[in-house]
C-alpha cells in the first residue's frame, strides 16, 4: 500500500463513519472516461460514479457552467426567485409530460417527495388510502420514506419499523399485481429497470398491467427513474419506452453531472392537490445545481447524446453477448443503452478488484450481477478498450475460482 493510500485510510478511519466498504484506490484526477488514481494509474470508468457523471469527468463545458455561476451566485434558498429553477423545470417537462417540478438534493430526496405527495393527493381528495405497492428486488433510496419501499431485508430489518402499509409484489408478475391493487392504495412504485435489484427491466406485459391497475382504482404510479431516467437507456425516460404513464417520477444521479440535485416530477392533477407549505428543501434547485443540470440538458438534448447513446447501446450489447458466450460464468446479459447488467453463476464480488487490476471500474449488484453504467459520451472505441479489460478481469475470476 503506498503512502498516500494509507495517510487517506487512517484519517478516515479516525474521523469517518464507517458505512461504507471502499475498493482500496483514491482517485484525484479524471478526463472524460477516465480516472487517475494517487499514483497516476489510468482506469476506464465503466460506473461513472454509480450514473451520475453523465458528460463524463472534467467536462470542459460543465466545469466552465459551474465556475462561471459559482463566480456570480450559487445559493438565494426558496424564500426567493431566481432565472434558473423555471428553466430548468420547463426543460424536465417538455422530456417527461409532467407539467411540474420540485427539486431536491438526491434521488431518494426525489423518492420521498414522490411518497409524499401520492399521500396528500388523497388526503385533498378527502379519501383513505394508506397503502403503497411496490415490488420484490427495488431499490428507491435509505431515507424512511425510500427505505420502506425497497424490498431487501438486507436494508431494512437494522431500521424496523418503517412506514407501515407497503405491500411487496413480485416483479414481472401481471396476476399478482392486479391481485394487490386495490382502492386502497395510493400508489404503486416501480422502476422501469430495476438497478440495484440487478439491471432488470419491467417487460411490457407488466407495465400494461400497471397502467390497467391505475386506471380501474385510480393507483397513482410513482415511476423511479433516478438510474433509468435522463436518456441513460436511450429514451429520456424509459417509463414511455414500456408503456407506462407515471404522475410521479422521481429524478436525480445524472442530472447535475456529479453536482448533487433531484427532482419529484409531478403531472398538474397530482400538483393541484399540494399546498404551500407541504414540502420543503433549504438547497433544493439552488443557482448552482440548476446551472449544472441545465448544461447537461443541453448537451443531452442539444448536443446529440440521446441518440449517441443509441448507437453505442447497440455496439456494447454485441460486445457483451460475445463475451457471455467466451465465458461460461456469465449466464444472462440485460439492461439497454448504457445500463447493463452481466448475471453470474456466483456471486459476483471478485470481479471489481480483478476489473480494478485491469483498469476498468466496474461494481457488483444484487450478489451475482457486474453492473455497468459508463458515462453518457462513451465511444465505441472506448467501450472496446474498457470491455476488453473487463473481459481479461472474468477470465482471471474463472480461473481463480474453477467451477461455481
Amino acid at each position: 500500500m503506498t503512502t498516500v493510500m494509507a495517510d487517506v485510510q487512517a484519517l478516515e478511519a479516525r474521523h469517518v463513519l464507517q458505512t461504507y466498504r471502499r475498493a482500496p484506490v483514491t482517485f484525484v484526477r479524471g478526463a472524460g472516461v477516465r480516472l487517475y488514481d494517487a499514483e497516476g494509474r489510468e482506469y476506464l470508468d465503466l460506473l461513472s460514479g454509480i450514473g451520475v457523471a453523465a458528460l463524463g469527468h472534467a467536462h470542459p463545458g460543465l466545469a466552465r457552467a459551474i465556475a462561471e455561476q459559482a463566480q456570480t451566485l450559487m445559493h438565494t434558498s426558496n424564500l426567493f426567485y431566481h432565472p434558473l429553477q423555471g428553466q430548468l423545470a420547463e426543460r424536465l417537462a417538455n422530456l417527461s409530460d409532467l407539467p411540474r417540478a420540485f427539486f431536491c438534493n438526491s434521488g431518494a430526496e426525489a423518492v420521498e417527495a414522490c411518497l409524499k405527495f401520492a399521500r396528500r393527493y388523497w388526503y385533498t381528495r378527502g379519501e383513505s388510502r394508506p397503502e403503497i405497492i411496490a415490488l420484490d428486488g427495488s431499490f428507491h433510496g435509505r431515507t424512511f420514506g425510500a427505505l420502506s419501499v425497497t424490498s431487501d431485508p438486507h436494508y431494512r430489518a437494522p431500521f424496523e419499523p418503517l412506514l407501515a402499509g407497503v405491500r411487496f409484489v413480485p416483479a414481472n408478475d401481471p396476476a399478482a399485481l392486479r391481485a394487490a391493487v386495490s382502492h386502497s392504495t395510493a400508489a404503486i412504485i416501480a422502476e422501469p429497470i430495476q438497478g440495484e435489484g440487478g439491471v432488470r427491466p419491467l417487460t411490457p406485459a407488466f407495465a400494461a398491467a400497471i397502467t390497467d391497475a391505475c386506471h380501474h382504482t385510480g393507483a397513482l404510479l410513482i415511476a423511479d427513474e433516478v438510474q433509468s431516467g435522463l436518456g441513460r437507456t436511450g429514451y429520456p425516460f424509459y417509463s414511455a419506452a414500456i408503456g407506462l404513464k407515471p404522475h410521479l417520477i422521481s429524478v436525480g444521479k445524472a442530472l447535475g453531472g456529479g453536482v448533487p440535485i433531484g427532482a419529484a416530477l409531478i403531472s398538474e392533477d397530482v400538483a393541484h392537490a399540494i399546498s404551500f407549505g407541504d414540502h420543503g428543501s433549504t438547497y433544493g434547485g439552488n443557482l448552482l445545481a440548476c446551472r449544472a443540470a441545465l448544461c447537461v440538458l443541453d448537451e443531452l438534448i442539444g448536443g446529440g447524446l440521446l441518440a449517441h447513446i443509441g448507437r453505442v447501446g447497440r455496439h456494447v450489447e454485441h460486445r457483451l453477448k460475445k463475451m457471455a458466450a467466451a465465458h461460461p460464468i456469465v449466464r444472462e446479459v440485460r439492461g439497454g443503452g448504457l445500463i447493463w447488467g452481466l448475471e453470474l453463476d456466483r456471486d459476483a464480488a471478485p470481479v471489481v478488484p480483478a476489473a480494478l487490476a485491469q483498469g476498468v471500474v466496474v461494481n457488483r449488484t444484487a450478489e451475482t450481477v457486474v453492473r455497468l453504467l459508463p458515462p453518457l459520451i462513451i465511444t465505441t472505441d472506448e467501450l472496446d478498450e474498457g470491455l476488453a479489460r473487463l473481459d481479461a478481469a472474468l477470465a482471471r475470476v474463472e480461473a481463480d475460482g474453477g467451477p461455481a
